[in-house]
């Protein structure tokens, strides 16, 4: 019998401080994108950019790149462990910042944004698997949602943090505080997380293992359908914050309100994923998301109905945009714990190729609804319909036609051997 590892109590920290440390794992890549939204009119004038849709690259191209990216750190971390692939894509993350913060040119810009974007793709993909190495079931569906809970807030500050440095500073700024939110992550991860993946699934750095495990999670009937329908509601959120500061701040003039705005909308997540963590072990990830997912397709004809008729309002918008954010919400943690849930064995794996199938298209879709805004709501509105419905028919093969069914009894945590014994 191999020995027990610490626990992540052992080693300092508790229940609160792994979900505390596991979401702002995450919310680095979220600053990245997020925080950039007010600056992007300051940049395309330093920068000397003259198509106003141009500037939404540094958000879209880092997002397409995230997604590429997202194919390698789970099988590395399936061999080498969590902890050291999560330390080279913090080192990356500091690095970059800095280098963007010191660009001269657009075009260099994008570059260095598309390799930050490659380099740190693993703080999205790994806390899945590190969480998955622990949980299973509905109680993995209310990890995900408790720690979608604190990784929405930064989110719905990034903006308000951006908006701020630039009331004393210049857009550069930004990418500083960056490097150093990342630095102080990295500080944490480092004293308090210990290595979760059990000596028994390392998996060997082979092509054939490796492909053999990738097209084991890309052909999982049960997991299919709620990464490419995730894929599809993902894109549908990019494309809203693509042109949110172009629909938002400038067409229906929030002006430096929005980034306000954008937290209130962004909120509506927050929100759903609290309810979700609350509910989800009485109702199960599949009703409960099932639920979501018409809800989202009602706001989402809505949605339409308003952008068709003439001048549609700034308090039109942002009441049904919070809904369809809340929507998404309820889908994204129990989709994403439903996905995972086949895969124990390759779960870094598995997470990879999810998230890259979630990042990769959800970033191409989100550019294709952002560089087709026309100075109004409805190709965003029509994009939100229109993944809604297709994400619906995704499920429904997955469910082999048969929604409301209820996922296995709730995991529990499970202790964590050390691959030193």
């Amino acid at each position: 019998m191999p020995q027990v590892n610490p626990t992540a109590a052992e080693f300092g920290a508790g229940p609160r401080e792994f979900i505390a440390l596991m979401a702002m794992t995450m919310a680095l890549q979220a600053l990245c994108i997020d925080a950039m939204l007010p600056a992007l009119g300051q940049i395309a004038t330093d920068l000397h950019v003259s198509d106003p849709n141009r500037r939404q690259l540094v958000v879209g191209l880092f997002l397409f790149f995230a997604g590429i990216g997202s194919l390698l750190p789970g099988s590395l971390a399936d061999r080498f462990g969590r902890r050291p692939v999560l330390f080279a894509c913090f080192g990356g993350y500091v690095v970059l910042s800095i280098a963007c913060a010191l660009a001269q040119d657009f075009t260099l810009l994008l570059v260095l944004r598309a390799l930050q974007a490659l380099a740190t793709a693993g703080l999205s993909v790994l806390p899945g698997a590190i969480i998955r190495d622990r949980f299973s079931g509905d109680g993995m569906a209310r990890m995900m949602s408790t720690i979608s809970v604190v990784f929405m807030i930064v989110p719905m500050l990034a903006p308000s943090f951006g908006q701020a440095v630039l009331l004393v500073a210049s857009w550069r700024w930004i990418f500083g505080g960056m490097a150093l939110m990342g630095t102080v992550v990295a500080l944490w991860t480092y004293q308090r997380l210990p290595e979760t993946l059990h000596p028994d699934y390392r998996q060997p750095i082979d092509p054939r293992a490796i492909s053999a495990n990738m097209w084991e999670a890309a052909t999982n009937r049960a997991a299919f359908g709620y990464v490419m329908g995730g894929a599809l509601l993902v894109g549908a959120l990019f494309g809203y914050i693509n042109s949110a500061q172009q629909l938002i701040a400038e067409q229906m003039g929030a002006g430096d309100r929005f980034p306000l705005l954008f937290a209130v909308m962004a909120g509506g997540i927050a929100v759903a994923n609290l309810t979700n963590a609350w509910i989800v072990e009485k109702f199960g990830a599949r009703r409960v998301s099932h639920a979501a997912l018409l809800g989202f397709i009602a706001v989402g004809t809505l949605q339409v109905w308003f952008s068709h008729r003439p001048n549609e309002t700034l308090w039109q918008f942002i009441p049904l945009m919070t809904l369809s954010c809340a929507m998404m919400g309820f889908t994204g943690a129990n989709f994403s714990s439903i996905a995972l849930q086949p895969f124990a064995r390759i779960a870094g794996a598995a997470a990879s190729l999810q998230a890259f199938l979630r990042m990769a298209c959800g970033s191409a879709l989100g550019a294709l609804v952002g560089q087709a805004y026309d100075g109004t709501a409805r190709p965003l509105s029509w994009a939100l319909l229109l993944c809604g419905i297709a994400a619906l028919v995704l499920v429904l093969y997955s469910e082999k036609g048969r929604l409301f069914r209820r996922l296995i009894p709730a995991g529990q945590p499970r202790p964590v051997p050390d691959p030193s014994h």
